[in-house]
């Protein structure tokens, strides 16, 4: 599985038709759908699944006032529950030895959560078949293995991140009953080329994903991480996300060498109703000419932004608001998953 930073042909998304993940705001959801898919077109394709002929040309005006270029975008339509594309879209591995692309078909079950997700698990498989590339279903033990994108980040050398909140609790949103570390380090190195995985701990408050990885900490290149700091000691992130650091600062990467780290602030405490949301400033998502950086009216935005921009030099940083998209327990690195280019 290459980084997110290397070369895309192009990026999924799936146009917002799940009313229930955004009450009663579907509207502003749409044109932030715009924003990010005219940054995201400037530098690639954008593959954009909609459910119906209604539903692509609900797409189509927004895309259109937005002064998205119809020349990079192309439009799939598959049956869909949620959207969530980074959890249950196609997700890409690159095969060296043929010099092209596959679908790596984890299946997705809706996070161990929600009860539909049937039509979102078969996303991959019909993906898989309307770009005519390959599809290797995960299998370890004679089981197939369940697993989102968003639990992972690679480094494209060898070293994944993930938490044992997410895939090892035996309670909460259990996605492979009985799997242990070392059956996730095989099926990490086998099908990902991954044999070097570091665990950290718990995931955000409010992420309803049970601890994915995406929000908390992510790769910046090889040899760096970000990864989010709370400074509020009263604050219910403060304590696991410091204990995430210090686990980093104890880890190696894939050729014995320690992790760079660079802290990311947390934006303050968005609620709906009662109900704490995961905003974070690590679901940003790379591609090939901008950083795209979920912003929340904080005065963290600038500082954040800052950061970033200082790691990714070779790419512009723009921040898209996305106090809007969090009320679905998400943002924009959820509602993305690249498509790597053909190994050359």
């Amino acid at each position: 599985m290459p980084a997110e930073w290397e070369r895309h042909d192009a990026t999924w998304i799936s146009w917002p038709a799940n009313l229930t993940d955004w009450p009663g705001k579907i509207s502003p959801v749409s044109w932030v759908f715009g924003e990010m898919t005219r940054k995201i077109s400037q530098g690639e394709m954008v593959h954009i699944i909609v459910n119906s002929a209604g539903h692509e040309a609900k797409a189509r005006r927004i895309l259109q006032r937005a002064g998205v270029n119809f020349g990079s975008i192309r439009f799939f339509r598959f049956p869909s529950n949620r959207g969530w594309t980074r959890d249950s879209g196609p997700m890409f591995i690159q095969r060296s030895s043929e010099k092209d692309i596959a679908v790596i078909r984890f299946r997705f079950t809706a996070w161990a959560r929600y009860p539909d997700w049937k039509k979102d698990d078969a996303a991959p498989l019909r993906a898989a078949k309307a770009l005519a590339v390959p599809i290797v279903p995960v299998r370890y033990n004679e089981r197939d293995v369940v697993l989102e994108g968003g639990s992972i980040d690679v480094n494209g050398e060898g070293t994944l991140l993930t938490t044992e909140e997410c895939l090892l609790d035996k309670s909460v949103q259990v996605r492979n009953p009985g799997f242990t570390k070392n059956d996730y380090s095989e099926v990490f190195r086998t099908y990902l080329g991954a044999a070097n995985t570091i665990w950290l701990g718990h995931g955000i408050t409010g992420d309803d994903t049970h601890g994915h990885v995406d929000d908390l900490c992510r790769f910046v290149n090889p040899h760096t991480v970000v990864v989010c700091q709370e400074k509020n000691s009263h604050d219910e992130n403060y304590i696991p996300l410091k204990e995430n650091l210090e686990r980093l600062q104890g880890t190696r990467l894939e050729n014995g060498s320690k992790i760079d780290i660079v802290t990311l602030p947390m934006p303050s405490p968005l609620f709906f109703g009662s109900t704490r949301l995961p905003a974070s400033y690590a679901n940003f998502y790379i591609n090939n000419r901008f950083v795209i950086v979920p912003t929340f009216n904080d005065p963290n935005d600038r500082l954040a932004l800052g950061i970033l921009s200082e790691l990714f030099a070779d790419r512009t940083v723009v921040g898209i608001h996305a106090v809007d998209l969090v009320l679905g327990f998400g943002t924009l690195h959820c509602l993305t998953q690249q498509q790597p280019g053909s190994v050359h």
